[in-house]
């Protein structure tokens, strides 16, 4: 004889026949459990703010339709000790897949219930990729506020795991970010979020002017090689000028080095570095999640939720296919300027 158990998965419900023995049970773990810690993740964290009483109305109608009704604070501490191990050592792991030439570092707000009152913290999150061309999550923390002290222990902590060969970051510009790269990666350069610094640049600029000043500026990150690149931006910040946008001209002129850094890199790799979306699409991945919850009864709890998939994530890369070449990874990179850079020329005329 079998019972009859539903079994929720990614796609949708399904009845799993599981055996009936005569003396204890049978839960078939090696097919349940593995691959489903975010899930696993999820609940005892909807658990816990629902047995602590500190959920949401929302988040009553949704743990009563899982059926934690029927869990125990018992239960959920021994689920979440579980899970907090996992999430420990996928942490504290150690970085040994280097050089990890590409990083990515974000952080994602989220909203936590400390001393009677509910409190922002960040989760802080670096992606590399590694020698062998996969990405991989090697850091996150959560930190009260994107301080330099903040990033730069974030930075140090990764180091100290084995990080190495870094040689371009790449982030937007609030933050303590800057100083804290300079300070504990001083070898690699900085590539400011162009998704970022084009929304800044927006906010700068009259809505029926955008269109046309936008399309100027993306024409520059549309060049096939350096020179190329760099000879366009002269083009557009003269455009501009003529056109009457001369502070506009001077805001891209002065972050050239900033959103263009990826210049310096093999080409075969730019579609990947010269913005910040691969980071703004995990971020978008863990809201997705971390929303259901809305107010985390705790910091570990936002720790074991979004290590959890975290962890996951990395699992995926591993077995997908590589996101960047390996031999494309040993192409050294340029270590002097453009033959044409369009500053000195531009800086002679103004003078």
């Amino acid at each position: 004889m079998a019972a009859v158990s539903p079994w929720d998965t990614r796609v949708g419900t399904i009845d799993l026949a599981i055996p009936k023995l005569r003396e204890g049970s049978y839960r078939p773990d090696w097919l349940l459990v593995p691959r489903r810690r975010a899930e696993q993740a999820l609940t005892t964290v909807i658990a816990q703010a629902y047995l602590e009483g500190v959920s949401t109305r929302r988040v009553d109608d949704l743990v009563r339709a899982m059926g934690i009704d029927g869990l125990s604070k018992s239960e959920v501490s021994r689920m979440a000790a579980e899970l907090d191990a996992k999430v420990a050592e996928f942490r504290e792991r150690p970085l040994d897949a280097g050089p990890y030439r590409y990083l990515w570092i974000d952080g994602v707000t989220q909203k936590v219930r400390e001393g009677g009152r509910v409190v922002n913290v960040t989760a802080v999150i670096a992606t590399a990729v590694n020698a062998e061309g996969q990405r991989e999550i090697v850091g996150f923390d959560i930190v009260t506020t994107e301080s330099t002290e903040a990033w730069t222990a974030f930075l140090r902590a990764l180091v100290a795991r084995g990080l190495s060969g870094v040689e371009l970051v790449i982030s937007d510009a609030h933050g303590g970010i800057k100083a804290a790269i300079a300070a504990v990666l001083s070898e690699a350069s900085w590539q400011r979020c162009r998704t970022h610094f084009m929304a800044n640049l927006a906010t700068k600029i009259p809505k029926a002017s955008w269109p046309m000043i936008a399309a100027l500026v993306r024409s520059i990150f549309e060049q096939p090689d350096r020179d190329a690149t760099w000879n366009q931006l002269g083009e557009v910040v003269e455009k501009l000028t003529q056109a009457g946008f001369a502070d506009t001209a001077t805001v891209l002129l002065d972050a050239a080095d900033d959103v263009l850094a990826f210049t310096a890199f093999p080409v075969e790799h730019w579609p990947k570095i010269r913005s910040n979306n691969p980071q703004e699409r995990l971020n978008k991945e863990i809201r997705r999640r971390t929303d259901v919850v809305g107010i985390f009864p705790s910091r570990a709890a936002v720790i074991r939720l979004v290590g959890a998939l975290l962890a996951e994530q990395t699992d995926e890369w591993a077995i997908t296919k590589r996101y960047m070449s390996a031999e494309t990874l040993k192409t050294p990179r340029h270590h002097t300027t453009p033959d044409s850079d369009p500053r000195p020329t531009i800086e002679a005329a103004a003078g």
